[in-house]
């Protein structure tokens, strides 16, 4: 066995090996790209902006990029807690989530290929359905009332 061979690895998600053209650059691009069209965004520009300051920007931004490392590339730089954030914004409801993966969905199908924007969107959907669970049960609502927001309902 090669030098190289030895030190390559396979990372799957889902059961499905990750489709080679998914790196650091894409997922910089993806989350650049879509937090610029969140801040400009009617419904979630003010409640983004309004959360996070000028000059908050940056780190945020670097920040999200660790996350979806360690989400997508199994990186493990990402080390917080993105749930108690979203937990202090009292106005957070289905349309904002709606909106997110609405402008999530179309900024990785205009920058990945289908197979990896096709994975962007599964961990998205996932996301958001486990943050509206928790923001319901923060609540005192009944979690049991909160469907999963899918694709096609989009």
């Amino acid at each position: 066995m090669s030098e190289d061979a030895k030190h390559e690895t396979t990372i799957v998600i889902d059961g499905r090996v990750l489709p080679e053209g998914l790196d650091e650059r894409m997922i910089r691009d993806v989350v650049h790209g879509f937090y610029a069209e969140i801040r400009n965004d009617a419904l979630l520009g003010p409640l983004f902006n309004g959360a996070i300051a000028q000059h908050d920007w940056p780190p945020h931004l670097a920040k999200m990029c660790d996350f979806w490392s360690s989400l997508m590339l199994r990186t493990g730089r990402y080390d917080g807690r993105p749930l108690p954030p979203h937990l202090a914004l009292p106005s957070l409801g289905e349309q904002h989530f709606r909106r997110w993966l609405g402008l999530f969905r179309a900024t990785v199908n205009n920058l990945c290929p289908p197979e990896i924007a096709a994975l962007f969107i599964e961990r998205a959907l996932r996301i958001a359905h486990s943050f509206r669970l928790a923001l319901a049960y923060n609540r005192g609502e009944n979690t049991l009332t909160v469907a999963p927001i899918t694709a096609d309902s989009l």
